[in-house]
C-alpha cells in the first residue's frame, strides 16, 4: 500500500543530476520489479549501495518514495510511493529536455559537456573538469585518481570516498568527472619551485591575491598545472602576490560529481 505524505515533495533537489544517475536507475528498477535486492543486481550495485541511494533520494525530495515491506522474499518487497512514481515521471520529463537541449548546442558549436557543468550550483569555489585515471580499493573504501584534461592535464588529485559512492557514479578509469574542494579544505603555506616529486594532493603555484584575516588568510593562486585554486594560510602568513606557494587537501575532501 502506497503512503501518502501531506508534504510537499522538492524535485528539483532530488533531480539536479544527470539523469544517468544510477540513483535514478535504482528507483526504476524498483517500481519495475517491486525488489531493492532484484533493483540492486540489476544496476550493479550494492545492496547496501542501493538503499544508500534510496536514503539520499529521500532526504532530497523532503518525502518518502520507497515503501518496504518487511520479511518477503529477498530482503523483502518494495513498492514505490505515490511522490516516488511522480519523481520518475519528472525525471523522464527532465532527461528529454535536457538531451534536446545538449542537442541544439552541439549544433551551434557549443561544447555541451562544458555547459552542463555550468548547472552545478555548490558553495565549492574550487572546481576542476578531470578524469578518472584509476580506482585503487582500500578496505571499504576507494582512492580515485584523476587527471586534469585540456590544458589542464598536468593537473593530479585523489579523491577518498566509500565503495558504495563509487558503485553509484558508476566510476571507471576514462569517465569524466568534475571534481571539487572546499577552500577552506585547502592548506596555503610557503611554497618551493616547480619540479621535483610531490605529496599526493599537493600543488604548487603562484599567489594571484590574499584577502588577510584573523581567522586565516585567503590565498587565490594559479597551479604549476594550470588551473586555479583558493585556500587558507594561518593568520599573517605574509603571503603577498606572486609568491611562490605549496597547496594541500585531504583526499577525503575532494567530492566528485557527474
Amino acid at each position: 500500500m502506497q503512503q501518502a505524505s501531506s508534504s510537499l515533495p522538492s524535485f528539483a533537489q532530488a533531480l539536479g543530476h544527470d539523469m544517468a544517475d544510477k540513483r535514478i536507475d535504482i528507483l526504476r528498477q524498483i517500481g519495475q520489479g517491486g525488489s531493492i535486492s532484484q533493483a540492486a543486481r540489476a544496476v550493479g550495485v550494492s545492496y547496501k549501495a542501493a538503499w544508500q541511494a534510496i536514503d539520499t533520494l529521500t532526504n532530497l525530495a523532503g518525502v518518502p518514495l520507497v515503501h518496504r515491506a518487511v520479511g518477503g522474499t529477498g530482503g523483502g518487497g518494495a513498492v514505490l510511493t505515490d511522490a516516488g512514481h511522480a519523481l520518475l515521471r519528472a525525471a523522464d520529463a527532465m532527461a528529454q529536455a535536457r538531451a534536446e537541449v545538449l542537442q541544439r548546442l552541439a549544433g551551434q558549436g557549443a561544447q555541451p559537456a562544458a555547459a552542463a557543468r555550468l548547472g552545478v550550483r555548490t558553495s565549492m569555489r574550487n572546481q576542476w573538469p578531470c578524469v578518472v585515471r584509476a580506482l585503487e580499493a582500500v578496505g571499504p573504501l576507494v582512492h580515485v585518481h584523476l587527471g586534469g584534461t585540456g590544458a589542464a592535464q598536468a593537473l593530479a588529485l585523489t579523491a577518498r570516498i566509500t565503495q558504495e559512492s563509487a558503485q553509484l557514479l558508476g566510476l571507471a578509469p576514462g569517465l569524466p568527472v568534475l571534481a571539487l574542494c572546499k577552500a577552506t579544505a585547502v592548506q596555503v603555506g610557503k611554497g618551493q619551485e616547480a619540479g621535483g616529486a610531490l605529496a599526493p594532493n599537493t600543488w604548487t603555484g603562484r599567489v594571484t591575491r590574499v584577502a588577510r584575516g584573523e581567522a586565516g588568510d585567503e590565498v587565490a593562486a594559479t597551479l604549476d598545472a594550470g588551473v586555479q585554486m583558493v585556500g587558507f594560510a594561518p593568520p599573517g602568513s605574509g603571503l603577498r602576490a606572486r609568491a611562490r606557494v605549496c597547496l594541500r587537501a585531504d583526499a577525503a575532501a575532494i567530492v566528485l560529481a557527474l
